[in-house]
């Protein structure tokens, strides 16, 4: 993340934040069962609102997340 300004360390910050937020949510759902093992089916999110609408583009160029489609982001691993 050093080649990352201010702005943009906010706001991948945040897009973790909710991604897990998301996927925590997603988890605790009743009626699932927690002997399967299946977690996190929730891989891409819209990015949070906040932050400027350049911000995600520019992440994307810098390999930290992958357009998803219809404004949702994935998150690159090892990122």
């Amino acid at each position: 993340m050093n080649d990352l300004n201010e702005d943009e360390k906010k706001a991948i910050k945040a897009f973790k934040k909710r991604l897990k937020m998301h996927q925590l949510e997603e988890d605790s759902r009743l009626g699932r069962s927690h002997l399967t093992g299946a977690r996190n089916s929730i891989v891409a999110i819209q990015p949070p609102t906040g932050h400027a609408r350049e911000i995600w583009p520019q992440l994307v160029a810098k390999g930290y997340l992958t357009p998803d489609g219809g404004n949702f982001y994935k998150l690159v691993a090892g990122k």
